[in-house]
């Protein structure tokens, strides 16, 4: 963890106002990635799978079969199955809400104006599978698009070295209406389904969040599809009085500090130097409980930022030089 302080000399805080959401090693390896997948299609993506992700692929078994999706079902439990089935019930109905509708006038005799809305006919949704599998994001993703209308609804997500993916993956994905399934992550995923294979057929959009090298890649395959949006690594800003609990400040942190790619950040802003300390040992602490502490310890050294500020106003100073 880093300690600075704000308007001291000595602080350092270029970690935190100048870096860029892709480092250049990294928009050079996924352009390289994104080259072979154009060039190779089918046996690049095989190739990636077995580099990245120790997964044995072929095109026959680029696709999740019907027979895994119906076994899903039966390795979770009715609790999963019910939440998945309430989340997905209240994102339809939040989603049809805002559904824009077709419009048209007449300004003047003969000519008519208007906006026309219709579904796209084939999208892809990234779902993060390697250190976190989220059920959320095909829930947030392939929902939208089955109430939108959307025809083909492709999921794709990281396959486990055996070639199974996480059963409560596969059933939100039957559930929200997913049409084609992949075993396939990272950087490979993204291009297979923006350039296109002789097996995978390519998306007219891609959405749905990932680590920084998904993001870069997003941002590459752009024009060859359409995105939701290009996010930058994962990141929080805490500010914080004396009257803070360090135990929930620490367990804020580190809910962004374990999504695992080594470039998220966390930052605390105080007016107390005790709570600083205090929130210090809370994350060390809480991070010994953690499943996920290998994740977390890439980001603790070198990306949570404890700010002690004179005061709130100064704390409002920070807040909105980070913001940008």
């Amino acid at each position: 963890m880093i300690f600075l302080k704000y308007k001291d000399a000595e602080s350092d805080f270029s970690p935190l106002f100048n870096r860029t959401a892709f480092p250049e090693d990294i928009e050079r390896s996924v352009a390289t990635i994104l080259s072979d997948i154009r060039k190779s299609g089918d046996q690049a993506v095989i190739d990636y799978a077995a580099k990245f992700d120790k997964l044995s692929l072929t095109p026959e078994t680029f696709k999740v079969t019907q027979e895994e999706i119906d076994n899903a079902e039966n390795l979770i439990n009715d609790d999963i199955k019910n939440a998945i089935k309430l989340a997905h019930d209240n994102i339809t109905d939040f989603s049809k809400q805002s559904i824009p509708e077709d419009w048209k006038y007449n300004p003047r005799e003969g000519v008519t104006l208007g906006e026309k809305f219709s579904p796209l006919d084939r999208i892809a949704c990234y779902v993060p599978g390697g250190t976190a599998p989220l059920v959320s994001t095909v829930l947030h993703t392939a929902t939208m698009a089955q109430a939108a209308g959307v025809k083909e609804i492709v999921v794709t997500t990281k396959g486990a070295e055996d070639g199974s993916v996480n059963p409560a993956i596969l059933y939100a994905a039957k559930v929200c209406g997913a049409t084609e399934i992949y075993k396939m992550g990272g950087v490979y995923a993204i291009g297979a389904l923006a350039y296109g294979t002789d097996t995978i057929k390519k998306v007219e959009k891609i959405v749905g969040p990932g680590n920084a090298y998904v993001t870069a890649a997003k941002k590459q395959v752009y024009g060859y599809t359409a995105l939701d949006l290009v996010a930058g690594p994962s990141e929080i800003m805490v500010i914080a009085d004396k009257s803070a609990p360090a135990n929930f400040i620490a367990a804020d942190l580190l809910s962004q500090a374990e999504h695992g790619s080594g470039f998220e950040q966390a930052v605390l802003v105080s007016d107390c130097a005790e709570t600083l300390k205090e929130v210090e040992a809370e994350v060390l602490k809480q991070k010994a409980l953690l499943s996920r502490a290998e994740c977390i310890d890439k980001v603790v050294d070198n990306g949570i930022f404890l700010i002690e500020v004179a005061n709130m106003a100064e704390a409002a100073e920070v807040a909105n030089m980070y913001a940008a």
